[in-house]
């Protein structure tokens, strides 16, 4: 990018979204985070907040809203199943209801769309691992649905927004990400295992642990985002995640190991739609965008290990709490 853009982020006090504005400030472009702050928190961009170039509006993306842009990055949406479980025809209102509001945004002010869409429109996938031309395997009644089928529709107004009335957009099926500023209650699999880790309580481990996931660093996310946003002519969907699989037992262990951590593993019965495999085909992403993770499992884990640690109130190297120590436990979740 080369001239300075002024750009909306809906969902931009979220995890991924307070990461991009970071991105795009750092990048010299005006930025205005627009966020309700259900699942987000202003924690995310406080140091964001009295940077000449940056703007929180707090809003519901349901609701009409207008700026005037010329980029709009389409976040807004709870991501883990514990939110969008705990309110599931909200969780389609804002994918659905959200996504078109953004997109009349964009047709009236001539601005691009970048929408992040999710692997989760895979479903529990058929075909391991997943390119873009999959269709899915989801269950369209089921608990997940209210994202699942969210984000699918949304794909489609996209598309139909580009073919019909001529929005320029950009559209990512986003995989496992992961990173500091996860919210402590955020209920998915990296986030559970730290916090647990940390506060010396058992793992939670679903089933026998042997679903895979495939971990993608948020910095390596972000550059993926920006690099799609910004390419002259690609819409997508293109997956953006790191193809590296691991086994969910694996990554337990990994957390355990890494913040010398007392606790242990515990296993329950796995919970309804919980894909077995997740794991994404890249070869689009590396050939149209040049895009590849370049941070390692590891190295990702300690950097978010040491966000959680400060966030808890923990030094960077103290030991993890004893389970009496520790707040209430977390909210049971799925390994996804």
């Amino acid at each position: 990018m080369s001239a300075a853009l002024r750009i909306l982020v809906t969902g931009g006090a979220g995890f991924v979204g307070s990461h991009l504005c970071d991105r795009l400030i750092r990048d010299g472009h005006e930025v205005v985070a627009l966020d309700d702050l259900s699942t987000g928190s202003r924690a995310n961009v406080a140091h964001l907040l009295h940077h000449r170039r940056f703007q929180l509006l707090e809003h519901d993306v349901i609701q009409p809203y207008d700026v005037k842009v010329d980029r709009i990055y389409n976040l807004a949406s709870p991501a883990s199943p514990p939110h969008y479980q705990r309110d599931p025809v909200r969780t389609t209102m804002v994918n659905v209801v959200g996504t078109h509001n953004a997109l009349k945004l964009a047709a009236s002010c001539g601005a691009r769309v970048f929408q992040a869409s999710t692997s989760e429109v895979y479903g529990d996938p058929e075909v391991h691992p997943q390119p873009e031309s999959y269709r899915g395997s989801v269950n369209p009644i089921g608990i997940r649905s209210c994202y699942d089928e969210g984000k699918r529709c949304a794909e489609s107004l996209v598309m139909d927004f580009h073919r019909s009335r001529g929005v320029e957009v950009r559209m990512a099926r986003i995989f496992n990400t992961y990173g500091p500023r996860m919210a402590l209650d955020d209920g998915r699999v990296v986030s559970n295992f730290i916090v647990q880790a940390l506060r010396g309580e058992d793992l939670t481990v679903y089933g026998a642990g042997s679903q895979t996931r495939s971990f993608c660093y948020v910095d390596d996310l972000v550059e993926g985002i920006v690099r799609l946003m910004e390419h002259p002519t690609e819409t997508g969907p293109v997956n953006l995640g790191n193809p590296e699989e691991f086994t969910v037992l694996e990554l337990a262990e990994e957390v355990i190991h890494l913040t010398g951590s007392r606790s242990r593993i515990a296993f329950r019965p796995l919970p309804q739609d919980d894909p077995r495999q997740r794991q994404p085909v890249i070869d689009q992403a590396k050939r149209v965008l040049g895009f590849e993770p370049k941070v390692p499992l590891r190295v990702g884990l300690r950097r978010t290990i040491e966000g959680f640690r400060s966030v808890l109130g923990l030094g960077r190297h103290a030991p993890a709490l004893a389970a009496s120590e520790s707040d209430a436990p977390l909210p049971q979740a799925v390994n996804g």
